[in-house]
């Protein structure tokens, strides 16, 4: 069937179809085919399929790899290209190099400083390549052309249901709705209900954290309109970097990173969101909760008691050496000039540290089903996976952890 698609919609014949089972495509498919073709056309060849709810409702295209190779950034584009809804698909030459995300996963299973080094090293030079291309495309936008950047898609528009021009949509619904509300959650040592988890405070390790699940949401509703994130003006970006979408090419010179897949690019992506996804997908997802809970539960320990108005829980679960130190070259090397520069320019919304919680709090929640046994979570897999979503979404009401250190180290206004 993909193969009599592909051969429909480009002309070509596609032969030897492989469907990769890849744990990073969690709203995507991809595989590899060939073709043979007398003109020299043929050759080896990487698909993907991209999938979002309401396609048919959506502003702009699907898939603009230009606008991000015009802006100077490394991206590999297609060979063929459908943005037709229901039929997001994307066409590549094959590559020999591992995705980032695979070289990534390695040193999660076993640490090894001069592949740490290395990867850092790439990383930062990506980063210095974003910054350069945010501060220079960075520009007041409306929120009319706020709104028009398909980026919401992978936020604010996973939480509702739009039911009609001129009408309000209705939340909570989309897939919030579908995946948590009224729904049971099983955690190790605890089972309870949507409306009774939703209302609790979580407490982690001894820290106890300000908002629920239920407030969080709320709050991101209300915040991430897509209009009302016009207040900090819009870049030119990716906006869907995770490390999945990015290829790792070794040289003699060091590595390098190139982006492809950018699904939600745009030439005026909201600031605050053009590095949510990225930051949360490949430093806080890791290691194992998220992309292999199986592993997760294997490795990790985790366990829940009800107090009165809380759930208490603790685990050993840590972001390992490798994600650490990306965090830090995010920190350092994009968010925190990038801020600077909107504290300039009088672009920085003062309630900046909020928007970005939100924004992080809502990439694992919505991206994939977090519930034990909804797809792929165990108990205790989904247990860490909430704590973790309630750590990047709200402030502690005392004491620090990583999230928190990670917001002061961006902090325009803080020490250097």
């Amino acid at each position: 069937m993909l193969a009599a698609l592909l051969g429909d919609l480009f002309a070509i014949k596609p032969l030897n179809l492989k469907i990769n089972h890849d744990r990073y495509s969690l709203n995507s498919l991809n595989g590899f085919f060939d073709t043979q073709g007398e003109d020299g056309s043929g050759g080896a060849f990487f698909f993907k399929f991209h999938q979002e709810e309401g396609e048919e409702a959506m502003a702009g295209e699907y898939y603009r790899a230009d606008i991000l190779a015009r802006a100077g950034l490394p991206v590999d584009q297609p060979v063929h290209m459908s943005a037709e809804p229901g039929e997001q698909i994307l066409v590549y030459r094959r590559r020999d190099e591992p995705r980032f995300s695979d070289i990534l996963r390695a040193l999660d299973l076993s640490d090894d400083a001069a592949g740490r080094g290395s990867a850092v090293a790439a990383e930062k030079d990506l980063g210095a390549a974003l910054l350069a291309t945010y501060l220079a495309t960075l520009h007041p936008i409306t929120p009319a052309e706020a709104a028009a950047e398909p980026i919401h898609r992978l936020f604010h528009e996973r939480l509702i249901e739009r039911v009609g021009e001129g009408l309000p949509p209705r939340y909570p619904a989309g897939r919030y709705g579908e995946f948590y509300v009224g729904k049971p959650f099983a955690f190790p040592g605890v089972t309870l209900d949507w409306n009774d988890l939703s209302t609790r405070r979580f407490t982690v390790n001894a820290i106890t954290y300000a908002s629920t699940l239920g407030q969080i949401f709320d709050a991101a509703e209300a915040r991430l309109r897509p209009e009302r994130l016009a207040d900090a003006g819009g870049v030119v970006a990716h906006g869907d970097a995770h490390n999945a979408n990015v290829w790792f090419s070794q040289g003699s010179d060091g590595a390098r990173l190139s982006f492809f897949d950018p699904a939600f690019a745009g030439a005026g992506v909201p600031t605050l969101l053009a590095e949510v996804k990225t930051t949360f997908h490949n430093i806080f997802a890791h290691p194992f909760w998220l992309y292999d809970p199986d592993l997760a539960s294997t490795r990790f320990t985790a366990k829940a008691r009800l107090e009165p108005g809380h759930i208490v829980v603790e685990s050993d679960w840590e972001i390992t050496p490798v994600r650490a130190a990306l965090l830090d070259v995010k920190a350092d090397g994009i968010w925190r000039p990038l801020l600077a520069e909107l504290k300039a320019r009088g672009m920085l919304p003062a309630d900046w540290r909020a928007v970005i919680r939100l924004a992080l709090f809502l990439c694992p929640t919505l991206v994939m089903n977090l519930r034990a046994g909804a797809r792929t979570h165990t108990p205790l897999s989904s247990l860490i996976a909430f704590s973790v979503a309630v750590m990047v979404g709200s402030e502690p009401v005392t004491g620090e952890d990583v999230v928190t250190r990670f917001l002061d180290r961006i902090d325009p206004d803080g020490p250097q």
